[in-house]
């Protein structure tokens, strides 16, 4: 016999099952009220196996399901394409947007989400859905390349280079406690800049014009575990929707200079 308390819990859950359904766009809420008895089975089995998955096989999955779809979406906004392209030439960046390269970047955003999730494990689904449902949100794949691309530059840079980019900002602190001390700390634990002596003038002179040595593939994944999605995103949102909002002089920053003057950043 079924008592108050059990149907009670019975309406509960058919509510928070209506909440689930109310949040979905219009077109797919009808799609999934549509479904037959046993389509209904393979939805929830595709959901029972992606609730039960790791965030690492979840970015596999949702790039293999939707990856395609999502490059030929993005590159219908072509006046973004082009305020991006000359970014990156203006960065002096050889990157080419084409569709190699956001099936690529699609695929990283992905695994990089997979990764934030340790820190933020609310966001990840989310932002992967986004992604895929939101117009926009696709739009903004761009953002996500252009900030990962200055990243990595920032990552190629010598301290020394590092030093006279932040100079030129605006907001130096700022941005020096952004950017640039996380791939320095990123820089050191990996032993890839190893200061030695930092209070000797030639021994710090030694290491900090050493440009760092990094393949592709350990640039890219020291990049995504120094920076979030979030991060890396907003800093290519910032440059395309503000022009100017990274100050940079390129024969400056890597003009090759006998003598190296080292401020005290405390």
């Amino acid at each position: 016999m079924t008592g108050p308390a059990n149907v009670q819990s019975v309406y509960q859950q058919a509510d928070l099952a209506e909440g689930i359904l109310f949040h979905m766009p219009t077109a797919a809420k009808q799609w999934v009220e549509s479904l037959s008895w046993q389509e209904r089975r393979y939805v929830l089995s595709l959901c029972h196996l992606m609730c039960g998955a790791t965030p690492e096989a979840r970015a596999e999955f949702l790039d293999d399901y939707t990856a395609d779809g999502i490059v030929s979406k993005v590159l219908e906004d072509r006046d973004t394409k082009e305020k991006v392209k000359a970014h990156l030439e203006k960065f002096r960046l050889n990157t080419d947007l084409n569709s190699s390269l956001l099936r690529k970047y699609i695929k990283q955003f992905y695994i990089h989400s997979a990764q934030d999730v340790r820190r933020q494990p609310d966001l990840y689904l989310e932002s992967a859905l986004k992604l895929v449902m939101n117009i926009e949100e696709r739009n903004h794949v761009f953002n996500y390349i252009l900030g990962f691309e200055l990243i990595k530059m920032m990552f190629r840079m010598s301290w020394y280079q590092q030093e006279k980019l932040y100079r030129l900002q605006r907001n130096q602190e700022d941005f020096l406690n952004t950017y640039i001390r996380p791939i320095q700390h990123t820089h050191k634990i990996n032993k890839i800049i190893t200061p030695k002596d930092e209070h000797l003038f030639f021994a710090r002179r030694d290491y900090y014009v050493k440009s760092p040595n990094l393949s592709e593939k350990k640039l890219i994944e020291l990049a995504m575990a120094t920076f979030t999605t979030e991060v890396t995103s907003n800093f290519g949102f910032s440059i395309i929707r503000h022009e100017g909002s990274l100050v940079f002089d390129y024969d400056y920053i890597f003009a090759k200079e006998q003598e190296v003057l080292f401020p005290d950043r405390g």
